[in-house]
């Protein structure tokens, strides 16, 4: 497993978008310099339908702080349609993360616990906020379900960061 680094640059990658067309996950789009990009487990997972309800609310929060906000799932796509069609969101979802990709962003990957749980090695949860410059500001991976960021928090501190210049925090390197 690779750990990306606090004010690294994003390691850029492209994923299928649900609707057609591609993602590009750390090159923000429309009219947006930042991006948020959520990475979640998939949908087996009852905790990442909460989360991604969640942010599906906020996302008009983020773009007004010029914010993109991405989400994408190591699911192919009739399970990320799936997710969709259940929650009823209108986030842009990726589909289709493969296992070097989760890699290259340092994520966790677990693998089923069983085959009613899903077909495949999964990413755990991660988040990333990438700046105008394409380093990453804040990052949050986990290796299990239950540790995620929360989104009022991350929303209140881009908003503080953008504000005031705050620098990248957690880049101290010991020679």
């Amino acid at each position: 497993m690779t750990g990306l680094a606090a004010g690294s640059r994003f390691p850029t990658q492209k994923v299928a978008q649900l609707g057609g067309g591609t993602l590009t996950l750390g090159v923000p789009q429309g009219g947006q310099d930042w991006q948020l990009v959520v990475v979640y487990r998939g949908l087996h997972c009852p905790i990442c339908k909460t989360y991604l309800a969640k942010l599906d609310g906020l996302v008009s929060d983020f773009n007004d702080l010029g914010v993109d906000v991405v989400v994408v799932s190591g699911d192919p796509e009739p399970k990320a349609q799936t997710m969709v069609d259940e929650k009823e969101l209108t986030l842009n979802m990726g589909y289709g993360l493969d296992i070097a990709q989760m890699q290259a962003l340092g994520l966790y990957i677990s693998d089923p616990r069983s085959a009613q749980e899903t077909d495949r090695p999964f990413p755990e949860p991660g988040l990333f906020v990438i700046n105008d410059k394409g380093d990453i500001q804040i990052i949050d991976i986990s290796n299990a379900p239950f540790a995620r960021p929360e989104l009022e928090s991350i929303k209140n501190g881009i908003k503080f960061i953008r504000a005031n210049g705050y620098p990248i925090r957690g880049t101290h390197v010991t020679a």
